[in-house]
């Protein structure tokens, strides 16, 4: 691989996994070297896909799926990982018009649920954390004040604007075209797997290998529309799989009981 496409491909590639990371952290704390392939593939050499792919190179069908699952108007997302933090996990189902639900978990830290029901009258963010997750974010207070924390906030939905600096952050992952553009990058050097099915889809796989020890396997769909379906991260600090379903399931985000909603406005 050129120095060209690998300082592309170290820049590209870097920012889509660190946003996941942060997005999740954000969520439940609320309140490296130039890469290369080791084989490449020009369309020629290497096995052909078929279903809908006919000659396409591999780098070609990576696009593809890439703009396909872009251009989906909703989708779930699944992630299971690693971070400095310990492992990390999130299922989140989101909209093109921002709606969002779902449950994110970091480290010890706990778990939090998320809400965002992007309603006329309604422009908020809801969070409700576990029992660890309002520990952790108490763990400096006296022993006093953290059950009165658990006592007041267990169960119970806080209140966000969405347009909050910290809303902000936290929905990144609610985005859709922002999150599905972070999967966007350098495809050459991709190479075609093998055929396998995936939640029972089937699918084409396709390699990146980088010479930090890192490979992305991508999972691309060979029957319906060509969406990526699963992206798994071996090697490296932060191994993990990342997983979409649900493409253009309708995403109910409804908001809380007012009995059971604390506004952040009111913590002081």
């Amino acid at each position: 691989m050129s120095a060209t496409v690998s300082a592309t491909a170290r820049r590209d590639r870097r920012p889509r996994r660190a946003a996941l990371v942060a997005v999740l952290s954000a969520a439940v704390a609320l309140g490296a070297t130039a890469c290369g392939s080791s084989a490449g593939d020009s369309g020629g050499d290497k096995p052909k896909a078929t279903g809908p792919f006919g000659d396409m190179s591999a780098a070609q069908i990576l696009d593809k799926a890439v703009a396909t699952t872009k251009g989906a108007r909703s989708l779930t997302v699944v992630l299971d990982g690693k971070t400095a933090d310990g492992p990390m996990k999130g299922h989140l189902s989101t909209d093109v018009q921002g709606r969002c639900t779902g449950t994110m978990t970091v480290g010890a830290a706990g778990a939090a649920d998320l809400i965002r029901p992007v309603e006329p009258t309604d422009k908020h963010v809801y969070l409700r954390f576990d029992e660890a997750a309002l520990k952790e974010q108490s763990k400096d207070e006296p022993a006093e004040v953290q059950a009165e924390v658990v006592k007041a906030m267990k169960g119970r939905w806080l209140m966000s604007d969405a347009d909050s600096p910290d809303a902000r952050d936290m929905l990144d992952l609610c985005d859709l075209k922002k999150m599905t553009a972070d999967f966007e990058q350098d495809s050459a050097g991709a190479v075609k797997g093998t055929e396998t099915t995936i939640d029972g889809t089937k699918a084409l796989s396709l390699t990146l290998d980088y010479k930090d020890g890192e490979k992305d396997t991508f999972y691309v769909a060979t029957e319906g529309k060509p969406y990526l379906l699963r992206v798994v991260t071996t090697g490296g600090d932060e191994p993990g799989t990342v997983s979409f379903t649900g493409f253009e399931k309708p995403v109910t985000a409804t908001a809380p009981a007012m009995k059971d909603v604390i506004d952040e406005k009111t913590l002081g």
